[in-house]
């Protein structure tokens, strides 16, 4: 069976690469940092992208908030983490077929940039990185953290073993940078990616670009899905009403979510077609540039968020030193170790200090189970 499985593979595996464009990076060029014995039916980046899939912290994506702490308790149509990484698949892929790109790298990159957001996405993650650095950690960011789940976290500490390409495309995905155009740095090395950890989490600002177009796919596309999405959240919130928007961007870019990605998907594929590098165009470039700030002030700094900001700071630093705590007590009846070291090999114990432990315990938490911790620690029912 596998010799008839093998020469169909082969086939199938020989049309997709012969339509693919010149740009594309093949699969045949994907490279682990520990090798292993091919799939009978799957490519190298196909495997990655089922890895990610399968694993716990692509499971616990439905629990996390995307922008509006505390909602997805009470109204689940409002967007979460899960929610937005399918938003970026679909979209890359289709951004990806249509510029000849390897969709299968583009899949795998697209389902795990996010795995390292904490509880309550971007207003979490500020708290979290306030904790860390106080305890001598450095800086948290969720694209570092993403790398570090996969790499020393899933499969109890062994990790994922992704190839290099999928690896980089995860950490370099950063849609929060406005760039005018992605040029990916196809020489890239392991060093370079831990230089660039190393100097985010001493605060430094880093210019960085994937190794890939399928990369920068991904990284322009995480703009692309959030933000018109982020819009419609913020009405359904009654925070903002459609008719505040723009006027100049609503004529450019459209009032909708749904026209505000035509719009920035077709830019992205006329631009970047037969390119070395992925962009919109400059005007394109410039309306979403100024909506972006419009939503920053009227959606991110909006009161109501402010509001969740305080109670998640607030609770982040005594969770942080409860945890950190409970290991250098050893209370071994603490959720730390009954949920998560208890669970973690040898290496990945020994490798670790108390304080790194407790930010990948933290980082891996749903809203949900955040909440609980925070209730039972801080108003424990004594029954």
């Amino acid at each position: 069976m596998n010799t008839d499985l093998n020469k169909i593979f082969s086939d199938i595996k020989a049309r997709h690469d012969h339509i693919l464009g010149s740009r594309a990076y093949r699969d045949v060029n994907a490279r682990r940092r520990k090798e292993e014995d091919e799939d009978v039916m799957r490519s190298r980046f196909a495997v990655d992208r089922d890895r990610i899939l399968y694993s716990g912290a692509y499971r616990r994506y439905h629990g996390k908030t995307q922008v509006f702490s505390f909602t997805n308790l009470i109204d689940e149509e409002m967007t979460n983490r899960n929610l937005h990484i399918a938003y970026v698949s679909q979209i890359s892929r289709t951004i990806g077929k249509y510029l000849g790109l390897n969709t299968e790298l583009i899949e795998a990159i697209a389902l795990g940039h996010d795995l390292g957001h904490c509880p309550f996405g971007h207003d979490g993650e500020k708290a979290l990185s306030q904790s860390c650095y106080e305890a001598g950690i450095g800086h948290f960011h969720h694209n570092i953290e993403s790398l570090h789940i996969v790499d020393h976290i899933s499969r109890k500490g062994r990790g994922l073993n992704l190839t290099f390409q999928v690896r980089d495309g995860i950490i370099s995905h950063d849609g929060e940078v406005h760039n005018t155009q992605l040029r990916p740095k196809e020489d890239k090395t392991e060093a370079e990616i831990e230089a660039y950890i190393q100097a985010k989490k001493a605060g430094n600002s880093v210019q960085w670009m994937p190794a890939t177009l399928e990369g920068c796919v991904v990284r322009i596309t995480d703009t692309i899905a959030y933000i018109g999405q982020d819009i419609e959240d913020a009405i359904r919130f009654n925070i903002l009403k459609r008719e505040e928007l723009p006027a100049e961007q609503v004529k450019y870019l459209g009032n909708t979510n749904s026209q505000i990605i035509e719009t920035l998907i077709k830019s992205v594929i006329v631009s970047s077609y037969e390119k070395d590098y992925i962009a919109f165009d400059e005007e394109t470039s410039n309306q979403l540039l100024k909506l972006k700030k419009f939503n920053y002030k009227r959606i991110y700094t909006d009161e109501n968020v402010k509001q969740s900001n305080s109670v998640i700071h607030r609770t982040m630093r005594i969770m942080f030193e409860k945890y950190l705590e409970d290991i250098e007590t050893g209370n071994t009846e603490s959720k730390i170790f009954k949920h998560f070291l208890n669970h973690k090999t040898d290496d990945y114990l020994h490798t670790f200090q108390p304080a790194e432990k407790v930010r990948d315990f933290i980082a891996t938490m749903t809203d949900r189970y955040y909440n609980e911790e925070v209730k039972a620690y801080m108003l424990p029912w004594k029954g």
